[in-house]
């Protein structure tokens, strides 16, 4: 994925349970779509980045990734222009959006999105942290700041009484100590839904080539995941390597995600996802036309792993019509 600073844009599920709280089953038919970075790089006018709670009336999309918060050790968020509806947090790197917080309960219960926290992004830089403590701590403080609102706790909200239904890690360059911090994650989401019956995910979002290089360490039997979408973009791997007709005889390499998925995976019933670009400027290569991606959906869905699709991003499709509408379609 790309994020973006303030100033400048750069282009770019435990397995088959429904989720009480949101109504997405991890069957292989689900579309997610990242919000929060405005790719497209649309200042103003409807084909600007709207508020979420506009995207999450599209009965098209199940999952919304937020992205990102950029930083962990001290948390910060970006949201691109989402941020300027949101007012500084004192004593934190953090901002309130009172508008966030009312979209995401809102998207939860009226429409029964998935909202997950994205972490990381192409801009991070911190490189993981330099111990496992320091890893758990920031599990800690990502879970006291963005999971349930405990009673008393005097950590920054930035989505005020609202809780995302999960945690995406997507780390683009190599990081360390990255398992301690998403086991950590697991465990208190784990703890969570043992006490209220609420799902919760862990997704990661590796690039095509295996083993990734960021997230392999997480990736090789170490973390439980729900669900990881793969980005088919910016790789030799990417969907613009499949061929029709010759779908054992190219780069594209879903196979060997699925096969990852059932014999390294620290779940067997991982959802693998096929990642792709929601327009021609959301990557810089990876992007293909309708009946290609239809091919390609087509073939994935031979795989009992596949769980769906995720696209980057949300300004993106909103500027290439019909691209979203395709996809659902050969799901």
């Amino acid at each position: 994925m790309l994020a973006i600073t303030a100033l400048a844009s750069l282009a770019g599920l435990a397995a088959s349970m429904p989720l009480a709280n949101t109504g997405l089953s991890l069957a292989s038919n689900n579309v997610a779509v990242y919000w929060g970075q405005n790719s497209h790089g649309q200042g103003t006018g409807p084909l600007a980045q709207q508020r979420l709670s506009y995207y999450c009336a599209n009965t098209d999309i199940n999952i919304i990734p937020l992205a990102f918060l950029t930083t962990l050790a001290d948390l910060s968020l970006n949201l691109a222009n989402a941020g300027d509806n949101c007012t500084a947090i004192s004593g934190s790197n953090l901002f309130y959006c009172s508008q966030l917080e009312a979209d995401i309960a809102e998207c939860q219960s009226q429409y029964g999105k998935t909202i997950l926290l994205s972490l990381g992004g192409f801009t991070y830089t911190e490189g993981g942290f330099p111990s496992q403590d320091a890893a758990v701590t920031a599990a800690n403080n990502v879970w006291a700041s963005f999971g349930p609102k405990a009673a008393g706790s005097s950590s920054p909200r930035p989505f005020g009484n609202a809780a995302v239904d999960g945690f995406d890690l997507d780390f683009e360059t190599v990081v360390s100590n990255m398992p301690p911090f998403a086991n950590q994650l697991r465990s208190l989401m784990d703890q969570d839904s043992s006490s209220t019956g609420k799902k919760w995910l862990l997704t990661a979002a590796p690039q095509c080539p295996y083993p990734d290089a960021a997230d392999d360490p997480m990736l090789n039997g170490t973390v439980f995941f729900d669900a990881i979408w793969i980005q088919f973009y910016n790789n030799y791997c990417g969907l613009q390597s499949f061929v029709v007709g010759a779908e054992t005889q190219n780069n594209f390499n879903f196979n060997t995600w699925d096969n990852w998925a059932k014999t390294v995976s620290k779940n067997p019933n991982v959802k693998v996802f096929v990642g792709a670009p929601g327009s021609p400027t959301a990557a810089g290569g990876g992007y293909v036309d309708g009946s290609t991606l239809s091919a390609i959906i087509s073939y994935c869905k031979t795989f009992s792993s596949f769980g769906g699709v995720m696209i980057w991003d949300m300004s993106q499709i909103y500027a290439n019509d019909g691209f979203l509408a395709n996809v659902r379609s050969n799901l």
